[in-house]
């Protein structure tokens, strides 16, 4: 799925090579490439006139078994008139601003029924910070882990404004309230919050304070929950109020919690389990002597290690729950010193199974001791207050464990010595992933090749579509549900890169439509998440240029070789020069670290600043797209494992090796666009997946989708869609001729 990144960026066609017609023309002028000379391209037809059979789910085969047969096939009056009318026609545009959003400039406002009344909340909120004698306080949409998917009942911004967008922070005062959000967001933002809020289009800290500066008189005091703030986010609003002679005051007990009372969802009780041995990359014992000889090779002599994200405590005691949605995590911290170790967790949680791996009952540095999930702060401040040292991840780790170490006995690292260990798996987590990827790639081949059926016949939406993918997954052996809310969209929907259907909220598949499915599985081997774009019709020229362009990109930095510990910020130019080189480009991350039934987006993999450098052993998705505004989007993905290359010099190089296994859409690949190289490249993965997907097809007896992907893994030929090209040239040539209008 797309990474995190900043809003989106809003792309036009300047730039591209191909002609397109002003859409206010009454009658579009002769495309130029009409009135090219033609001598010349006679010899041309004979040079392209390849023994190539079109591809079957499109065109229907020729009687004829002769390969000039099917060459002169193509030239037929109906595929003239799609090649002049249809691939050239200008995407026709789509009208967005009947959106049904507040109006409240009006008297009384405009609400539209999806708009949340919030009156309720703000007042008890209120309330609270009248106790608490504050004249403001910030709600961010995050919880005690710095999670990226939270629980329902962390979702506190989304109770106290109405509005459910996975970004945005809220701030309310004695009289307003506002939301800061990203553009992603702003027209939902819109039809579900009523008046009671302001919406600032901006989500940078300094456009909040200095909104804070304006409403919050001298004096006055801002509160916010330490454990939902970052130590960046706190030294951030703490330097930009420090001169304000207004106070930041942390507040332990979260007040949207206390003003939403007994409606909030309950803590989790769902059992927290051990994973199977076989499922395992090692055994846990051997992950803490591992992280024990980390602290004591450190220079900086660490006596404990913090660990505050959520996988990072999973990964650790190979344990897993279900507390967050799409992830198998559980709220936890773990406390690791020399000689003990404390995990924070709902004990009623753990059954007498899942002690006894723990070995719970005992005391030495090999036996976990279980501590209420709440004791953590106080727990660390005891142990703070010792002649210690506390190394910690700062990336994680919230202000309100920070706030109780003391400077002096603080070891901060962006990241833990879990995360950076968890982010280069071993050759048994390697095979472990690979595995996962075969079987989902089985689940994705049976969805493509029933939409390839069904879309046709106009019975298929986004939602009951995401809905059947979800239910394949969940027949594949080890599944364990989705790894996120799949991006099931068509169309226009598409050019939305975060957008996820729902049951009330959804459109149509179409065959005149390119198709987006950006999707994932959990599964007990192996965490999974590809993105496919599809076109079951005819798509126009400028979609299958940006389909390419994007392919290009993908392959460019999947075939990357690399010094070793290079940073991917420094590659992620491969994954975008094809489209910049026509004046294209995309407004989301390229690529995400991906774990071991753990997170689909696991840091400190990728390719944002943020990264630690590619290593051996890492996952990393690849994933270049392309938007255009309401009309469609293109995602490719794909999970790559970094290996080691193969130089024709001595060195240490890396490259990638593609783990995903699904094939990509030939009917939106222009072959004239590709080099020799990429051709190479696609044909080759094309095969990998035959050798890998297709006996497991054969072995389940799968027999209507080993078909489909053999035919979907046909090598492409080089200069094909020449030959289409000239023969649609001259067709449309021989058209004009007899006074057709094209």
């Amino acid at each position: 799925m797309p990474t995190p990144r900043s809003p989106q960026i809003q792309e036009t066609r300047a730039g591209l090579s191909i002609p397109w017609p002003d859409a206010s023309s009454p009658s579009p002028a002769p495309a130029p490439w009409l009135l090219l000379p033609w001598e010349g391209l006679e010899e041309e037809a004979r040079e392209t006139a390849l023994p190539l059979l079109p591809r079957p789910s499109i065109h229907p085969a020729p009687a004829s078994g002769d390969p000039m047969a099917r060459a002169r096939w193509g030239c037929c009056p109906w595929l003239v008139l799609l090649c002049a009318l249809g691939a050239w026609g200008h995407p026709k545009q789509v009208d967005l601003r009947g959106e049904d959003v507040r109006n409240c400039s009006l008297s009384p406002p405009y609400l539209p029924v999806t708009a949340v009344n919030t009156t309720a909340q703000l007042t008890a909120l209120r309330q609270q910070m009248h106790i608490q004698n504050l004249a403001a306080y910030i709600i961010p949409e995050t919880d005690a882990h710095m999670s990226e998917y939270i629980g329902n009942r962390d979702k506190r911004r989304a109770w106290i404004t109405g509005f459910t967008g996975s970004a945005g922070t809220a701030v309310v005062t004695m009289g307003k309230a506002g939301l800061w959000t990203d553009s992603r967001y702003w027209t939902q933002a819109e039809r579900q919050m009523d008046c009671n809020w302001e919406l600032h289009k901006e989500v940078d800290i300094a456009s909040i304070t200095t909104w804070l500066l304006t409403e919050v008189p001298a004096g006055g005091s801002v509160g916010f929950d330490p454990f939902l703030f970052s130590i960046g986010s706190w030294e951030s609003y703490d330097m930009a109020l420090k001169n304000s002679n207004i106070q930041l005051v942390p507040i332990t007990a979260n007040l949207v919690d206390l003003a939403w009372g007994s409606q909030k969802p309950l803590v989790p009780s769902q059992p927290i389990y051990a994973l199977q041995d076989a499922f395992t990359g090692s055994p846990w014992q051997e992950k803490v002597a591992g992280v024990r000889s980390q602290m004591q090779k450190h220079r900086k002599g660490p006596t404990a290690v913090l660990l505050s994200a959520l996988d990072e405590t999973a990964w650790l005691f190979n344990l897993r729950g279900s507390d967050i949605p799409y992830n198998p995590f559980f709220y936890s911290y773990t406390l690791l010193t020399d000689s003990s170790i404390r995990l924070f967790v709902n004990k009623s949680c753990l059954d007498s199974e899942t002690r006894k791996y723990l070995n719970s009952s005992c005391t030495g540095s090999m036996c976990v001791q279980l501590e209420d999930y709440s004791q953590a702060r106080s727990n660390v401040q005891t142990y703070a207050s010792g002649d210690v040292k506390i190394w910690i991840g700062t990336s994680y780790t919230t202000y309100g464990l920070y706030e109780v170490i003391p400077t002096e006995k603080l070891i901060g690292d962006t990241y833990s010595p879990v995360m950076v260990t968890k982010a280069v798996k071993n050759s048994k987590e390697q095979a472990l992933l690979r595995a996962s990827h075969v079987r989902d790639a089985v689940a994705v081949i049976r969805y493509l090749v029933w939409l390839e059926k069904n879309v046709p016949k106009g019975t298929v939406d986004e939602f009951s579509g995401a809905e059947l993918l979800d239910q394949f997954r969940g027949e594949e052996a080890f599944s364990s549900g989705p790894s996120f809310e799949t991006i099931s969209a068509s169309g226009l929907n598409a050019a939305l890169a975060h957008y996820s259907p729902t049951k009330e909220q959804h459109q149509k598949l179409s065959s005149d439509e390119m198709y987006l499915l950006d999707s994932g599985g959990q599964y007990w081997d192996g965490t999974t998440d590809i993105t496919r774009t599809v076109h079951w019709g005819t798509p126009s020229a400028f979609q299958r240029e940006a389909y390419t362009r994007v392919l290009i990109g993908n392959i460019d930095l999947s075939r990357l070789v690399f010094p070793a510990s290079t940073s991917g910020r420094m590659m992620e130019i491969f994954a975008r020069r094809a489209l910049w080189d026509v004046g294209l480009n995309y407004g989301h991350g390229t690529g995400h670290g991906i774990g071991n039934f753990l997170g689909v987006h696991e840091w400190p993999v990728g390719f944002q600043s943020g990264n630690i450098p590619m290593t051996k052993g890492m996952f990393t998705s690849i994933e270049p797209g392309y938007y255009q505004e309401g009309e469609f989007g293109i995602r490719l993905e794909d999970v790559a494992l970094v290996v080691e290359a193969k130089t024709k010099y001595p060195g240490s190089y890396l490259t990638f090796e593609v783990v995903s296994l699904v094939p990509y859409d030939q009917n939106l690949i222009d072959v004239s666009l590709l080099s020799p190289e990429h051709l190479q490249h696609l044909n080759h993965y094309h095969q990998t997946i035959r050798e890998k997907v297709g006996p497991e097809l054969r072995r389940r007896q799968l027999l209507e989708e080993l078909e489909w992907l053999w035919e979907h893994t046909e090598p492409l030929p080089a200069r094909a869609p020449r030959l289409a090209s000239l023969a649609c040239l001259w067709a449309v040539a021989s058209l004009t001729g007899l006074g057709w209008s094209v």
